[in-house]
């Protein structure tokens, strides 16, 4: 592949190398965007989505940035700005679940590790993007979607409260954000899964769970990543700090 391409639609994916990451970023290729495939240790999985891509005549390449650290967060969105002329959108698919323990059983260490990841890892992208998207800093506008997870509500309880709190502090934020940029051309969402079939989930843990689910079974990543595409989409125009929950009724 060149090293540069005609720019069209690019798009960055945080936690793009598997699970709900990996299937928007295959998704997002079909529908004309170019995927910046962004992954932190799986970089073996991050090429096989990027060679996916292409091999169906999309655009692709795999970065490798710690969503957490300022620094490579700004190398990741100047190589995609590098790469495709720009960035029109943002997915932040990248987390961690931590545990499962309760409370007590939890290390501070391991409270630290999993809120600068889905947290403080979440607004250093958001930053990067409204510094580049905001018709207020000559950008051209674009739509971010920052991945939530129905735990902010029900609280997971019993395994992972530090996950919800987590999930928690990123709802408050992007609604934040979507009112602070709605006038620079940027419209910011959240998306919620419920049990969804991915590396996160252990398989034990879903059949446990999946007798929960009023619609009867476990979400797939690439249903989760149709409603990541239509948030980012023209049809979800009017869309400004929106949760679109897919949980199964959970």
């Amino acid at each position: 592949m060149p090293d540069t391409v005609k720019p069209h639609r690019p798009i960055i994916i945080t936690g793009a190398s598997r699970g709900i990451g990996a299937a928007t970023a295959r998704l997002a290729a079909e529908r004309g965007y170019s995927v910046c495939v962004n992954y932190l240790r799986s970089r073996a999985e991050a090429e096989a989505v990027v060679d996916e891509i292409e091999s169906l005549g999309g655009a692709a390449f795999a970065f490798r940035a710690d969503t957490s650290v300022e620094a490579e967060v700004r190398d990741l969105f100047d190589a995609t700005a590098g790469r495709f002329g720009g960035i029109e959108a943002l997915v932040n698919s990248a987390g961690i679940m931590g545990g499962p323990t309760r409370l007590d059983g939890l290390s501070a260490q391991e409270m630290v590790r999993l809120f600068e990841i889905n947290v403080f890892g979440c607004i250093l992208c958001c930053r990067e993007a409204v510094r580049r998207m905001s018709t207020g800093n000559g950008g051209k506008g674009g739509s971010i979607v920052n991945v939530s997870s129905v735990a902010a509500t029900n609280g997971s309880s019993g395994e992972r409260v530090h996950y919800a709190a987590s999930k928690g502090a990123v709802n408050s934020f992007s609604v934040g954000l979507s009112r602070e940029v709605a006038r620079e051309g940027i419209r910011v969402n959240l998306l919620s899964p419920g049990l969804t079939r991915t590396a996160l989930n252990p398989p034990e843990r879903l059949a446990r769970l999946e007798g929960t689910v009023p619609i009867g079974r476990v979400a797939e990543p690439a249903e989760i990543a149709r409603g990541i595409l239509w948030l980012l989409s023209a049809e979800a125009d009017y869309c400004v700090g929106a949760n679109v929950v897919m949980s199964g009724g959970r």
